[in-house]
């Protein structure tokens, strides 16, 4: 029986190539000559430390051309509100957000229910597991969860006939 997975994964290697660029670019801005400003990152979570909170804007636009650039969907990014830290000094973190959570598995499924198409969706840990008869109707899945403003990027893997 023909079936395919729904995931959302990051290549964290690249992320970590991306965050390395974006720290370099931030080193040599002349805008940025004598701050303190770098990105951090720790597994999943990138740090931006700035002087001021337009430059956090500024630093935000530098770390997502970089990401766009390594081929990773800025979609999977959770940006919180900056906040200062003792006057002199700015922080913001931008969380990177991997896998299907229960409540979005939940609406894919229900979009997947409502297509009236036969097939099955089952909700595996972190991914989705849609299965049917036809290979035409996974493909049918595909392109709707595609169309599908979902607000999170999505890859297919694991096809198999």
């Amino acid at each position: 029986m023909p079936s395919f997975d729904i995931v959302s994964e990051l290549d964290m290697h690249e992320v970590s190539n991306a965050i390395d660029q974006a720290n370099r670019e931030v080193g040599t801005r002349f805008d940025f000559k004598g701050v303190d400003a770098k990105y951090e990152l720790n597994e999943s979570v990138v740090t931006m430390h700035a002087k001021a909170d337009f430059q956090l804007k500024q630093m935000l636009d530098i770390l997502m051309l970089k990401l766009s650039k390594r081929s990773i969907d800025v979609q999977c990014l959770k940006i919180d509100d900056p906040v200062i830290v003792g006057g002199q000094a700015a922080k913001q973190v931008v969380t990177l957000r991997q896998g299907i959570e229960t409540e979005l598995g939940k609406k894919i499924q229900r979009l997947i229910k409502d297509s009236k198409l036969k097939v099955q969706a089952a909700i595996q840990d972190k991914q989705l597991r849609v299965t049917g008869k036809n290979r035409d109707d996974l493909q049918e899945v595909i392109a709707m969860v595609r169309n599908a403003k979902l607000d999170m990027p999505f890859q297919y893997k694991n096809f198999r006939d």
